[in-house]
């Protein structure tokens, strides 16, 4: 493997201070692919001074935004350059299909290269003042240094929705990526390096997020934390981050409803049920894992779902006829196994799945079927609850209002979709649905330009589009008067 597998702290290539290191596991068969350093404390607080003295003394936050902008985008062609590389890399890491690891670095690069040229396209906002001779401008600075804490699911794609704008803006950064699938992480650091990016700019510490995440997340000298992962740790996050009130961005999951109505076109409909949930075998954050159909067509959506279901193929990524790999790990495959045994246990039917597969040459791997519930309820765990595996949970409903009330029973908001040839309906739908994102005859779909994020539970702030860049940016107001005046008003 021709990767450094260290860590990047002010432009130098390093191990951990301790020299502790990590092996990396091959979800599919779990063979050691690669043995990294495992930072603690230490190395996220050499990090941070990196950082810190980047910003407060270096030159990247005064660079011309053209500037900036263009190296953005050199990144971007680099990640097109060694898109192969990256894909091999992010499948054996993660486990999912070299063909979606393939499109997740179409989507990187597209990202690098909007931000890229979303660089200089604020110059900032002349407002009326009401003193005479005088100007009043309002200017977006960035924030300073930022902590950026990406999940595992997604390596590299979540870290470029942080990465990329944060640089855009000339903050400077400190980024760990999931301990547990670094690897694509680590190579878009060397491309960064090679892209021009300045000593101490851009910084990546690897390890846990009980050592590193945690400083990161409480340490006076970090500005913005911007975290992807579970609810239980964002919420440790944001009562870290108050000890100096920083700016928090957290995406948090979502246990994603997907409204299908009788009207809506049948044989679409349930292929994109399946698209919705059993990419990555279910480890989207996004994944439409609650399936609400309309009582008319339940029972013959079910059955077709079973069936296409039937049919899977579970394989290696890198076998071009597989269609969904393993689960991330043994601890999170024990997790899905759980959640299916507390679905059973809550009175919900197991119309299919609900175990790990019996072919021989899938016994090494993190493998479970692709399942799904039917007759559950919204008082059930297993719809609540967001499992992260290939399971669809499936409830029934007879008007478009109970529809909606039932997608909205949820303490999370991250996204939704709504199945029908109605546009009335659907916008009405649209309009009720508490969530941060509603697509309409549609599911999982992203590109740059559109923010993504959630309502409730489901986060705070957005990543993506313009205010994706907007959170690492922080307002000014500047006031020149160039005719002052005495007041005289003491002495």
């Amino acid at each position: 493997m021709d990767l450094k597998l260290q860590q990047y702290v002010n432009g130098k290539w390093v191990d951990a201070n301790s020299g502790n290191t990590r092996d990396i596991i091959n979800p599919f068969n779990q063979e050691v692919i690669a043995t990294v350093p495992e930072g603690d404390e230490s190395d996220a607080k050499a990090a941070i001074a990196a950082a810190r003295e980047a910003f407060d003394h270096g030159d990247w936050a005064f660079t011309p935004a053209t500037e900036r902008g263009t190296i953005v985008r050199k990144i971007a062609e680099l990640i097109e350059r060694d898109k192969e590389e990256l894909a091999y890399l992010e499948s054996l890491d993660t486990g999912k299909t070299v063909e979606e690891s393939r499109g997740d670095m179409d989507d990187i690069a597209g990202v690098f290269r909007y931000y890229g040229e979303l660089a200089d396209k604020d110059g900032g906002e002349i407002i009326d003042s009401p003193v005479p001779n005088s100007s009043s401008k309002v200017v977006r600075e960035p924030v300073g240094v930022c902590g950026q804490i990406t999940p595992w699911n997604y390596p590299l794609l979540q870290a470029s929705w942080k990465l990329a704008p944060a640089l855009a803006t000339g903050n400077t950064l400190i980024m760990k990526p999931s301990e547990i699938t670094p690897l694509t992480t680590i190579k878009v650091f060397e491309l960064i390096e090679e892209a021009g990016v300045p000593a101490g700019v851009a910084n990546l510490v690897l390890g846990a997020g009980h050592t590193v995440g945690s400083v990161l997340s409480s340490h006076d000298d970090v500005d913005l934390i911007s975290f992807t992962g579970g609810i239980v740790t964002g919420k440790k996050i944001m009562e870290s981050a108050s000890t100096n009130v920083k700016n928090l961005a957290l995406e948090l999951g979502g246990k994603n409803p997907n409204i299908i109505f009788a009207d809506a076109d049948f044989d679409i409909a349930v292929d994109q049920a399946l698209n919705g949930v059993f990419f990555h075998a279910g480890q989207i954050c996004s994944a439409g894992t609650r399936l609400i159909v309309e009582e008319s067509i339940h029972d013959e959506f079910v059955n077709a779902l079973v069936e296409r279901v039937k049919k899977f193929k579970l394989g290696s990524g890198f076998d071009e006829d597989t269609q969904m790999g393993p689960l991330i790990s043994a601890e999170h495959l024990a997790k899905v196994e759980k959640y299916v045994e507390t679905g059973i246990k809550e009175g919900a039917t197991l119309a299919v799945g609900g175990s790990r597969p019996e072919d021989p040459e899938l016994q090494n791997g993190f493998f479970y079927l692709p399942t799904i519930f039917t007759d559950c309820t919204t008082d059930m765990d297993i719809v609540q609850e967001e499992a992260f595996g290939p399971i669809i949970t499936v409830e029934k409903f007879r008007a478009e209002e109970e529809a909606v009330k039932l997608a909205n029973d949820s303490i999370y908001g991250l996204s939704g979709g709504v199945w029908t040839n109605d546009s009335a309906k659907a916008e009405r739908c649209a309009g009720k649905m508490r969530m941060g994102t509603v697509w309409i005859n549609e599911f999982n779909l992203y590109f740059p330009h559109a923010p993504w994020g959630g309502f409730k539970q489901s986060g705070i702030g957005r990543e993506l589009g313009k205010l994706g860049m907007e959170e690492y940016t922080q307002t000014k107001h500047i006031f020149q008067n160039f005719k002052p005046e005495p007041m005289n008003w003491f002495g």
